[in-house]
């Protein structure tokens, strides 16, 4: 089994995942997933006691936690951890059980192909402390769009689902919720494009929202994947 939901900004958000409001994880085990689209919000302060309660609770949780990044993680931490190669992209594996996915990779779980794209520009930045509430890497590299290009490529240019934190231009557009991610929701733009596959998810809104017959975003709601 893999659900799909949105932006957790850990704690605020975790509540969806206990057994009331998530009552379906009792049926799972670690071979199953949830996938959290970015704004995870665990990997803040190293020396937060919270942070390290929460991951413990997630590992203890019978399912699987997979989180793709947005804007409003720690990088400096995130990219502090170790990079491991998990079910064929590279990850940062924070337990056992509690999985960052990287940007530009594709990974296969359940026999699956899913591409990963994270990132997104944080609104009111110029409000926060560089390196301390905000990170320049909440937007992705030359170096991470040109990975992620050769990935898709080495794939034919073919994946069955696609996991994002913002989204591609032409529905933040229609959204009418742009601020400074031109250059990631164009490269998404693209992706929308060129790539063949079944379905894309995205988080970022705050709306659980059914766009079109292939692009669902996600918040509150741990939708299984179709």
């Amino acid at each position: 089994m893999i659900y799909i939901t949105g932006d957790t900004h850990c704690p605020t958000g975790m509540d969806k995942l206990n057994e009331t409001n998530f009552p379906q994880q009792k049926h799972m085990t670690k071979k199953d997933y949830v996938i959290i689209c970015g704004d995870f919000g665990d990997i803040w302060s190293a020396k937060s006691n919270e942070q390290k309660d929460m991951l413990q609770w997630l590992s203890q949780r019978n399912f699987t936690t997979l989180f793709l990044d947005g804007n409003w993680e720690n990088y400096g931490k995130l990219n502090s951890q170790t990079i491991t190669v998990w079910n064929g992209g590279s990850a940062h594996r924070l337990t056992d059980s509690v999985i960052h996915l990287m940007r530009g990779q594709i990974y296969t779980l359940n026999r699956r192909s899913f591409f990963v794209m994270g990132g997104a520009c944080s609104k009111y930045k110029e409000l926060r402390k560089k390196d301390g509430t905000w990170w320049p890497e909440e937007m992705p590299s030359t170096r991470e769009y040109r990975a992620a290009w050769r990935n898709l490529e080495k794939a034919c240019r073919k994946v069955d689902y696609i996991l994002t934190h913002t989204a591609p231009y032409s529905l933040v557009t229609q959204l009418r919720d742009v601020e400074g991610e031109y250059p990631l929701n164009l490269f998404l733009q693209e992706i929308e494009e060129k790539i063949r596959y079944k379905h894309w998810y995205f988080g970022h809104f705050h709306r659980d929202m059914e766009l079109d017959e292939k692009h669902t975003g996600v918040y509150h709601r741990l939708l299984p994947l179709r």
